[in-house]
């Protein structure tokens, strides 16, 4: 019971793919999961299809070493990790109202591969009470297994929650380094769920109970997120009381109990731009600040559109014609392609639909969303900027490292959103 000979992983995204890896990586066999045969496709041929320092090397070996192997449908393992997206309902958008489909379709397709002995892990950033919801859709399907209840008694099949914590851009290594927070139904699903992380984590893996753990997750980015949201608050502030923020807070942050973070166009990806309404919808009541982080942030993207146009009106009662924007960076944040809840897609689309001229110049990003082509936005490379400085706005949003040592004198105004003219960090 102790070694696990197999494991199962589903859902083969920014998180799923680089934990099959670096297990794989660890010379377990690992069966990674995902219903995009494109995807999987990809992955068997040993490449990648998301951008992740390390991942293409470490995906290439495992899958040549045989350790690593993809596949559309799920096999019987000794543990499986369900890693599948956790958004909002589209019909309840408004409330923002998590949708657990992806988890209990997962749920449901490992079900009749469970046996005696086995391992089920929630990684997806999940409301508190998911992982019970777990355990109680597999014994409504395995009437004839065991699963756990609240009381440290053994289980035919272990149960846990143990939330991703990594950053974008440095997956590999922190999967290897960071704690881990391993929350089981009980506490033997807890030490069960520790016997597997540490096969590849050099990390604490420090326990509690499932609950806790959901919430953990929960709370360390609605942390983050109403402190961004200060942040950006604080530009708006700023920009109307005619002050640079980025010397502001260069000189607040000498304070030795002060680290305000850097403002930029709002927040994005899946965890931060999503994770506080989890709480909310939870309990409504209670997260006022909560609440008002998220409104916050969200709200920075309107700024942001509004700082434009106010540019635009005031070139246009000039003498210089104004043919097009080039927004700078689409992915959520630097150096990396996830556009997940960026706040910069939300900028392009709200100036198209306004009859601007949009261009996008990102070099992490290949491929523009279907949505903005449609509406006329052009994804263009760094070396074809040239052609448009002397008659673009030019509006600098995410601070990707091609970026900064880059000259926007030429372009008839610059804005700039992220601090790339102050800070090397956003």
């Amino acid at each position: 019971m102790d070694k696990f000979s197999k494991i199962c992983v589903m859902g083969l995204g920014y998180i799923g793919l680089p934990t099959a890896a670096v297990i794989a990586s660890r010379r377990v066999k690992v069966l990674g999961v995902d219903i995009r045969p494109d995807v999987v496709e990809t992955i068997n041929e040993g490449k990648v299809h998301i951008v992740e320092p390390r991942l293409d090397m470490l995906v290439h070996s495992t899958i040549t070493e045989g350790y690593l192997r993809a596949s559309t449908t799920p096999e019987e393992a000794d543990a499986f990790i369900i890693a599948v997206p956790t958004p909002f309902k589209q019909e309840n958008d408004d409330d923002h109202c998590p949708d657990l489909s992806y988890v209990k379709s997962a749920t449901q397709s490992i079900a009749p591969f469970l046996k005696k002995g086995d391992l089920v892990i929630l990684e997806s950033t999940s409301p508190v009470g998911s992982t019970e919801k777990v355990s109680r859709w597999l014994q409504e399907i395995r009437p004839d297994l065991t699963l756990p209840e609240a009381s440290d008694s053994l289980p035919d099949v272990h149960v846990a929650h143990c939330p991703e914590r990594v950053l974008p851009g440095y997956v590999v290594r922190e999967l290897v380094d960071n704690d881990r927070i391993v929350g089981g139904i009980t506490p033997g699903c807890s030490k069960r769920a520790v016997q597997l992380y540490k096969i590849f984590v050099e990390g604490e893996c420090i326990t509690t109970d499932a609950r806790t753990a959901e919430m953990t997750k929960l709370t360390e980015n609605s942390f983050r997120d109403v402190n961004i949201a200060f942040a950006n608050e604080l530009s708006i502030i700023c920009d109307k009381q005619g002050i640079d923020v980025w010397e502001l807070i260069r000189l607040a942050n000498h304070h030795p109990r002060v680290n305000i973070l850097n403002p930029g166009p709002g927040v994005g990806g899946h965890c931060i731009a999503v994770d506080p309404w989890f709480i909310v919808s939870e309990s409504p009541e209670e997260s006022r600040l909560i609440r008002t982080g998220r409104v916050v942030n969200d709200l920075k993207v309107d700024w942001v559109v509004s700082s434009i146009l106010k540019n635009i009106d005031r070139i246009n009662r000039g003498s210089t014609d104004l043919s097009h924007i080039i927004l700078f960076g689409l992915a959520y944040k630097a150096d990396i392609d996830d556009l997940r809840e960026s706040p910069s897609l939300k900028i392009a689309l709200s100036l198209s639909k306004r009859g601007m001229r949009v261009k996008i110049t990102d070099p992490n990003v290949p491929h523009l969303p279907k949505y903005l082509k449609e509406e006329g936005i052009e994804l263009i490379s760094l070396a074809e900027v040239d052609q448009y400085t002397a008659s673009s706005l030019a509006v600098l949003l995410v601070p990707h490292k091609q970026f900064l040592n880059l000259t926007y004198k030429k372009f008839i105004a610059t804005i700039d959103i992220c601090g790339i003219g102050t800070t090397q960090n956003s």
